[in-house]
């Protein structure tokens, strides 16, 4: 009978950190593309002494017969899909894996900007289809210098994000909390929830979901916008209520939206929004390099390792626990 800690795994990650992993500890993973069925998962997590989560919701039902448990990492920023305060009420640290992902994260938001702004997939769809038949024949599309970026969510990513926007001579207001210390330095002015809305040209999502985010883009805010606004989400798909975002499309109460997140997800076949010309969405893909997946996963994989063997993880959601 193996010494080492059984670790349940949700699924098969990359080579080097899984291989990585397995020689330290019992590994049990969930290897089809598949999303491991809850009781799968729970009957595995009965004897377990670690989770390593792949963003697998991670609730008190899934937990509670799981008495050996003693960390569950996770290989992502955000932890909404984690019953933290069960976790911290049986004393399990739950570890996350901030800052690897900021640039990559901060990269494909520029980049749904870009595109939204010069309605870049349109006119790549445009020449496939035979369409170009003529110069100049294509509808005009927006500047991003002298516009004005708004910014929901001034944290790490929306840092570099204004550092972005910087380069592109852009006007940056932002709203969080609580000012960023660092706004002087990135050009970025604090702003009411009220001005950010009704000012942006473009206003970025990069916000937590919590119970103070979630809806809070819905179609009252969506009329208060400009109708020339375009809105991008890149933090998580319930902080934008998408019928009413499909509404405000239709309604022509702003131009145009870029989403890398959708709520539900993955987006249904048949969802409205896909219908619409005015919208762009990508798969989730922005933390999607194979640089920051890799870091991220051998981060999670050393936090978990690090509660079992008894160190303090380098990153824990509630390390009043340890």
């Amino acid at each position: 009978m193996s010494s080492k800690p059984k670790v349940v795994m949700t699924n098969k990650i990359l080579d080097e950190p899984y291989n990585w992993l397995k020689e330290r500890v019992n590994l049990v993973c969930w290897e089809e593309e598949s999303q491991p069925p809850q009781e799968v998962i729970k009957s595995w997590l009965q004897d377990a002494d670690g989770l390593y989560s792949t963003f697998y919701p991670v609730t008190k039902t899934l937990l509670e017969d799981a008495k050996k448990l003693k960390v569950v990492s996770q290989c992502a920023v955000g932890y909404d899909n984690i019953d933290v305060n069960y976790c911290t009420e049986r004393k399990i640290p739950v570890c996350n894996t901030p800052h690897v992902v900021v640039e990559a994260t901060a990269e494909l938001t520029y980049g749904l900007l870009i595109c939204a702004a010069r309605d870049i997939i349109n006119a790549v769809n445009y020449v496939k289809e035979g369409k170009w038949i003529k110069n100049f024949g294509y509808p005009l599309s927006h500047d991003l210098h002298g516009k004005t970026l708004g910014i929901f969510g001034m944290g790490n990513v929306g840092s570099a994000l204004a550092r972005r926007a910087k380069a592109s001579l852009m006007n940056v207001i932002y709203h969080n909390r609580k000012p960023n210390p660092n706004d002087k330095s990135l050009n970025a002015r604090y702003v009411s929830f009220d001005e950010l809305i009704e000012t942006s040209d473009y206003l970025v999502v990069l916000s937590p979901l919590t119970p103070e985010t979630r809806g809070k883009f819905n179609y009252e805010v969506f009329k208060r916008m400009k109708k020339t606004a375009i809105l991008i989400n890149a933090a998580r798909g319930p902080i934008v209520v998408t019928e009413d975002l499909y509404k405000a499309l239709l309604d022509k109460e702003i131009a145009f939206a870029a989403l890398d997140v959708v709520d539900p997800e993955p987006i249904p076949f048949n969802s409205p929004l896909l219908n619409l010309p005015n919208v762009i969405i990508t798969p989730h893909i922005g933390t999607a390099t194979y640089e920051t997946r890799l870091n991220m996963m051998q981060l999670a994989a050393e936090n978990l390792l690090d509660v079992l063997e008894g160190r303090k993880p380098k990153y824990c959601v509630n390390s009043e626990v340890l």
